[in-house]
């Protein structure tokens, strides 16, 4: 499971971000990079229960690189301060909903969604939220998700997306481009012996949003 090691490597990476320290620590990070890996596939065990697919998946087809791209971007530090993942049925490059895994010392969540999502998806998970709205909004007051999500996150137009009427009942969903539910870890969870089995429960939790907006796109 993951341990104190991870977190400890990664705050130092934070202030050392540049690859003269990275190279002279590239032991401690192989370290902590194993030790992401057997969280995470140590989360593919328990997740199984939650969609099937993943259990033929290995970490690797989960983990995001720590490098950076830094092309096109003007931040041109070369690696992220973060462990991160992403569970889906098709892989980490499925542009359907899946449950994300962010493990950075004081800024650790995990969140279950889509992200900014292509058009036709965008078009489809609108229609869905339009066609079933009070069985979507039945799931977003759940008992459970209420209990570990404030609200849906993501972000919105400025005006009802074409095709929708301002008064559409939905229209506060149906503005959104992103449509995440969230949850942050203390240090002290993620470091700890049970913290495999406190993020299974919080995905569980988003597990009828994740199935909501995957169905839209069946």
């Amino acid at each position: 499971m993951l341990q104190k090691h991870a977190l400890g490597f990664l705050r130092q990476l934070a202030v050392n971000n540049n690859r003269p320290w990275f190279e002279a620590h590239r032991e401690d990070y192989e370290t902590a990079k194993t030790e992401f890996e057997h969280l995470i596939t140590h989360m593919l065990q328990l997740m199984s229960v939650l969609e099937p697919a993943l259990a033929g998946q290995r970490a690797k087809d989960c983990i995001f690189r720590v490098y950076r791209d830094v092309r096109f971007s003007k931040d041109k530090t070369p690696y992220k301060s973060h462990f991160s993942a992403y569970f889906s049925k098709n892989g980490k490059k499925d542009e359907g909903a899946g449950y994300y895994l962010h493990l950075e010392p004081g800024k650790s969540f995990a969140a279950g969604g889509i992200w900014m999502p292509g058009a036709p998806v965008l078009k489809a998970v609108r229609q869905e939220i339009d066609y079933n709205y009070e069985e979507f909004a039945s799931l977003l007051a759940g008992k459970e998700f209420r209990k570990r999500f404030r609200q849906l996150e993501g972000e919105r137009l400025k005006t009802a997306p074409k095709g929708y009427s301002p008064d559409n009942p939905a229209i506060g969903y149906l503005t959104m481009k992103s449509f995440i539910a969230s949850h942050p870890f203390e240090d002290r969870e993620v470091a700890g012996k049970n913290f495999p089995a406190i993020c299974f429960e919080t995905f569980s939790a988003m597990a009828p949003l994740i199935a909501f907006l995957n169905r839209s796109l069946d």
